[in-house]
């Protein structure tokens, strides 16, 4: 697939005027292709899915719509809206990758003991691990990261080429806080970034970065609940009015 910044804006341009070109990642996907083709087939230009000099000029003539965001990040907000309230019946991927089966598998039964339908993801490559994740299509995808030299607990979310998930960064912020608490350590907070599992996730996801070891290890109990009440405050309110 074709990547990069003249993709994201693409994309974006395409959101902006209501044709629903997915996420702002940078990669022309099926959802780009397919708001492309739209786009030219509502103005009367040759559908053929390639943003050709016509196509260009389209795009910078036209007038974004007024207020309200782009078309992802309208369609992000109202499906975590519709949502369940609870954890019953979300499916959520939890991942690490390497070095932490431990923490994940205790998260993985806190979950399904709340009610959610969990899965267990392992895999170095973050691009696996997002695509798996998407295979399986859960609400949410949960990574953890052990990092040696970290005093504290923070917590990633999508964000790159001017866009970022709402959804993501709601969950971030509650995960961060709910960790550092439960761990006595410093709340380092949330954070966008673009790691291949956050941005090619189709849904949102975070990923934990906490340390030091021996502050998780001996708290290990303790997160698996800790992370399935952030979950679930997220699932009452998973974004930002």
């Amino acid at each position: 697939m074709l990547r990069g910044d003249d993709v994201a804006e693409l994309q974006r341009r395409l959101g902006e005027l209501g044709f629903d070109a997915g996420r702002v990642d940078g990669i022309f996907g099926d959802h780009t292709a397919t708001a492309l083709a739209d786009f030219q087939r509502n103005l009367d230009l040759t559908v053929d899915g390639i943003c050709g000099p016509a196509t260009v000029e389209a795009l910078t003539r036209l007038t974004p719509r007024t207020g309200g965001g782009s078309v992802a990040e309208v369609r992000e907000r109202d499906r975590l809206r519709r949502g369940a309230p609870g954890l019953t019946g979300r499916r959520v991927a939890v991942g690490h990758p390497g070095g932490l089966p431990a923490l994940v598998d205790a998260v993985v039964r806190e979950l399904s003991r709340a009610g959610a339908d969990a899965v267990s993801l392992t895999d170095p490559d973050g691009s696996a691990q997002a695509a798996q994740a998407n295979a399986v299509e859960v609400d949410a995808y949960i990574g953890f990261h052990l990092d040696p030299g970290r005093q504290g607990c923070a917590a990633a979310y999508y964000s790159g080429f001017r866009y970022e998930s709402p959804g993501g960064k709601r969950l971030a912020e509650l995960l961060a806080a709910a960790l550092a608490a439960t761990l006595g350590l410093p709340d380092l907070g949330a954070q966008g970034m673009s790691l291949p599992v956050l941005r090619e996730t189709r849904m949102p996801a975070v990923v934990c970065e906490i340390g030091p070891p021996a502050a998780v290890v001996e708290g290990m109990a303790r997160l698996g609940p800790a992370v399935a009440r952030a979950l679930r405050d997220w699932a009452a309110a998973p974004c930002e009015e």
